[in-house]
């Protein structure tokens, strides 16, 4: 297998076969899926923390749903949107893109009439091209719209799971709280059924911010949150993808990487993707491991910190803390307290501010469980980072 290929994929969904873990939200989900294909509407917001991979569940539910299930699934990314009609344009070019080959391709073309707007190459390429005011009536009448939908593919396919993904612009939109609520309650309250499974992803941040301008969304929502892969978990994704390109992994390498994926399948494949290109042999070892590490530290941080947090904060004496307080042998926790010892005069005088701005930037956060002053970096993304920065300084002054 040519080194240029990786089993690890940064920065997008797992692959359904590098899967792990999740046992218990897949099953929540897998029954709620199974509610729908009996006629109940069902919805739930999918939730955890940046990079713990609320993308990648979403897709392998939807991959069950189809397999099992006979469900239509459509996963659709709303990033950047804002608006209902770009909203509805996603979601039905999503359903026009992934009938593409389809036995029922030809039902579905029918149900678009003449909004298709163009037919690529090999008909791979295809977008529905309803223009706004058709799309405004879609906002409007999106209920019956999946009524008729799943009445056209009635011998084929027995509910909809509609995946709204990447919610961000639109969990301060007025208009899609409403617009959600009113889906909801008319769906529930119509004679006749609509075997649809909504499924929103998005940080516990949005869903609040729907909650506070639709309260009655607060019972509308199951949630569904993540939580981080387990130390087995972890080693038990690199096992698996290293195995598909045929790399071995000692036991004492595998349990580096874990250390420092710290459950976050984000960080998992930023570290297992920079460890197999610093390998040679096709064996993973325990250099192999720390030279993996620290290869991902460049790419962790331009990736996900530099334009968030050091951007933000010009002070070499707030990233002096943040190099001292990542090497300090509290993993991702500390408190203030322990701080001043390891600090010089300067950045003593600054800590307080320090503090301040790291939790308005939310690289730290109060750690209730560690009492008065405690603090735990936001998720181990930053530990990670920090902690691979200051060794990178002290191997330079070295």
């Amino acid at each position: 297998m040519p080194k240029d290929y990786s089993p690890f994929t940064p920065g997008q969904p797992v692959p359904v076969e590098f899967f792990v873990g999740r046992l218990s939200e897949i099953e929540k989900l897998k029954q709620k899926s199974a509610i729908t294909v009996k006629g109940k509407l069902q919805v739930a917001f999918l939730t955890g923390e940046r990079g713990i991979g609320k993308s990648s569940l979403a897709s392998f539910v939807r991959f069950i749903a189809e397999r099992e299930q006979d469900v239509l699934s459509l996963h659709t990314f709303l990033g950047g949107v804002s608006s209902l009609e770009e909203m509805a344009r996603r979601v039905f070019d999503r359903l026009l893109k992934e009938s593409i080959g389809k036995s029922w391709e030809n039902k579905v073309k029918g149900f678009f009439g003449n909004h298709i707007k163009q037919v690529g190459l090999f008909g791979i390429s295809v977008e529905f091209g309803a223009p706004e005011r058709d799309l405004r009536r879609i906002v409007h009448d999106f209920a019956p719209a999946l009524r008729n939908l799943i009445e056209q593919l009635r011998d084929q396919k027995k509910a909809i799971l509609l995946v709204l993904d990447d919610i961000n612009g639109l969990a301060s939109s007025i208009e899609f709280a409403n617009w959600l609520k009113s889906l909801v309650d008319e769906i529930a309250t119509a004679r006749q059924p609509l075997p649809l499974f909504l499924l929103l992803v998005g940080l516990e941040e949005r869903r609040q911010s729907l909650v506070s301008l639709q309260p009655s969304l607060a019972r509308v929502f199951d949630v569904v949150e993540i939580q981080t892969w387990s130390k087995g978990e972890t080693e038990e994704f690199f096992q698996r993808a290293f195995s598909q390109v045929g790399v071995s992994v000692k036991q004492e390498a595998l349990s580096l990487l874990s250390r420092f994926a710290g459950g976050l399948p984000v960080l998992a494949h930023e570290i297992g993707d920079a460890t197999f290109k610093v390998d040679k042999d096709d064996k993973i070892d325990e250099k192999d491991a720390v030279n993996g590490v620290i290869a991902a530290a460049d790419i962790v941080g331009r990736k996900h910190l530099e334009p968030k947090v050091y951007q933000a904060i010009r002070s070499e004496r707030y990233r002096s803390i943040l190099r001292k307080i990542a090497t300090m042998p509290f993993d991702i926790r500390f408190k203030r307290s322990d701080l001043p010892a390891r600090l010089n005069a300067e950045e003593k005088k600054v800590l307080d501010n320090f503090l301040r701005r790291m939790r308005k930037l939310d690289v730290i956060r109060p750690d209730p469980d560690g009492g008065r002053g405690a603090y735990r970096f936001g998720n181990h993304l930053h530990y990670l980072y920090f902690w691979l920065e200051a060794l990178r300084a002290k191997e330079t002054r070295e």
